[in-house]
């Protein structure tokens, strides 16, 4: 078969082998790709002297050739030659590998792909008698090549190249059903399908390596920036923590002193109120004292009212009679002095008329004493003004004193007039 890279494509045989008891050992050997899962003894001329069964794998036995189905391992000695092993089958699990070449894409590139599938036959007797005498080594061999060519060619080219490696596991997964459907009836079971590399051609694949390198290293960078990006936002987290931690220390603090001053506020207003109760109850009973003081003092000013008015009245009325008394004695004294005044009224006027009589006898002689009297009255004024220092006098008053004290001056004033 085609290879390509190192990489065989392989072929399951069905080999002859001489002694059934070699089975292990020969199903052991590969020859390049051949890969042997069947193996079939030769027959004996006359008789099996003795014969070891293998214990390993499904052995299937004849009878003048006609299947006869399993032959129990062990050792079975005198065995006649009409009697024979036909066909040992191996229970192992079996490794295929079918590589397909230069498979086109859907955007017409050529690509190499080796696709690895795990079969075993059985998992009985049945299985592997269907195995033998309905399908064989060899058709099974064409089978897997033809089904996983087809399968290979029909995925890549439903894709581009770029995509081919991103259907591995979708076509594992519909390979192993594809196969199996086709397989089962025979006696052959498909366990495991995939696809173990995928080579682009060699300049495409540079490009691509290359392409995928610089993903690569913008996926790093990428990292690089989203660890630093982490760094700096856990660095940023922690600022902020430390921040929120602080704020809310302060926030705790500022609610701690707020709720300390409002115990102060309320236990200066308890201690305010409690000081306006006393006072207030201070007040009251200070109003209530001053009100029953009040009201004593007004009892007692009213009772030393009407004590100081019954006196005042027993004053009153004690001087009024005094008074009365003092009255009635003075008007019968001036009654009294009246009538003695009247009769030295009568006296004196007795005596005046008779003094009259007497000056009108005599009235000459006293109008000139009276004027000499008067006139040295009057002298005597003016000496007691002339000495008395000096004086700005004007008008006729000024005038009329200076012909008094000069009167001289007068009597010439009347000459000349």
């Amino acid at each position: 078969m085609a290879s390509y890279q190192g990489v065989s494509h392989s072929k399951v045989v069905q080999r002859r082998i001489k002694n059934p008891s070699d089975a292990d050992k020969e199903f052991a050997k590969i020859r390049g790709n051949e890969i042997p899962i069947v193996l079939v003894p030769r027959w004996p001329v006359l008789f099996h002297f003795y014969l070891n069964v293998p214990s390993g794998p499904f052995v299937l036995y004849q009878q003048f050739h006609k299947d006869m189905g399993k032959l129990n391992p062990g050792v079975i000695w005198l065995w006649p030659a009409w009697n024979c092993i036909s066909h040992i089958v191996t229970r192992g699990a079996i490794s295929y590998n079918a590589p397909a070449r230069d498979c086109p894409t859907a955007d017409n590139v050529m690509i190499n792909i080796d696709l690895s599938l795990t079969f075993r036959i059985g998992p009985d007797i049945d299985g592997a008698r269907s195995f033998v005498y309905k399908l064989g080594a060899h058709r099974l061999d064409e089978l897997l090549a033809c089904e996983t060519e087809e399968a290979i060619r029909g995925l890549v080219y439903s894709v581009t190249h770029d995509k081919v490696n991103d259907l591995r596991e979708e076509f594992a997964v519909g390979m192993l059903a594809t196969l199996n459907s086709k397989v089962q009836p025979y006696g052959v079971q498909i366990m495991n399908v995939k696809i173990t590399d995928v080579k682009l051609p060699k300049e495409l694949q540079e490009r691509l390596e290359r392409t995928t390198a610089f993903k690569t290293k913008m996926e790093e960078q990428e990292k690089s920036h989203e660890n630093r990006m982490r760094v700096l936002d856990d660095k940023a987290i922690e600022e902020l923590e430390t921040i929120k931690k602080t704020n809310a220390r302060k926030v705790q603090e500022i609610a701690a002193e707020k709720q300390r001053y409002v115990i102060e506020r309320r236990e200066m207003e308890e201690k305010a109120k409690g000081y306006g109760r006393v006072q207030e109850v201070e007040a009251k009973t200070y109003v209530e004292v001053s009100l029953k003081k009040a009201k004593g003092d007004e009892f007692v000013n009213k009772v030393k009212g009407q004590q100081d008015a019954e006196a005042l009245l027993k004053r009153t009325d004690i001087e009024c009679q005094k008074l009365i008394i003092e009255s009635e004695q003075k008007a019968h004294v001036l009654v009294k002095e009246s009538e003695a005044g009247l009769k030295v009224a009568e006296f004196d006027a007795n005596a005046m008329i008779a003094s009259a009589e007497v000056e009108a006898g005599a009235a000459e002689s006293l109008a000139e004493k009276r004027r000499y009297e008067l006139e040295w009255n009057r002298l005597e004024v003016l000496k007691n003004i002339a000495k008395s220092g000096r004086k700005f006098i004007a008008g006729e008053n000024g005038e009329g004193i200076l012909n008094d004290l000069m009167p001289q001056l007068q009597i010439r004033n009347a000459s000349m007039n």
